[in-house]
C-alpha cells in the first residue's frame, strides 16, 4: 500500500510540473500566450471593424491584418507618423489582448 502511495505522488507530481510557469532570475513570471494570428490581406477585414476604424480613429489606415481561431482580429494601424496595434471582434467592437 506504501509503495501505491508513492507511485501515486509521484504520478502527481510529475503533472504538477509541467503546468508549472517559469520564473526568470529576477523574479519575473514568463507566461507563453498560445495565441495565435494568421495575416490576412487588409480587403479581408469585415466591414464593421473598417467602419468602426474610421469611426473612432479618424485618418487611422490598416498597414497589416490578423485574425485567430475566434474571429479577433489584430490590426497594425498608422495614423500620421504614428504607429499603434488594435485589437477587434467581427462586429467591430474593440477589444483589449
Amino acid at each position: 500500500m506504501k509503495k501505491l502511495f508513492v507511485a501515486a505522488v509521484l504520478v502527481l507530481g510529475g503533472f504538477a510540473t509541467q503546468a508549472a510557469t517559469t520564473v526568470n532570475s529576477d523574479g519575473i513570471a514568463i507566461v507563453a500566450s498560445q495565441e495565435e494570428f494568421k495575416e490576412i490581406a487588409v480587403e479581408e477585414v469585415p466591414e464593421a471593424i473598417s467602419a468602426a476604424l474610421a469611426k473612432d480613429y479618424k485618418g487611422a489606415t490598416i498597414s497589416k491584418a490578423y485574425v485567430n481561431e475566434a474571429k479577433e482580429y489584430k490590426l497594425e494601424i498608422a495614423m500620421g507618423d504614428k504607429t499603434g496595434v488594435l485589437y477587434a471582434n467581427e462586429s467591430g467592437e474593440w477589444i483589449q489582448k
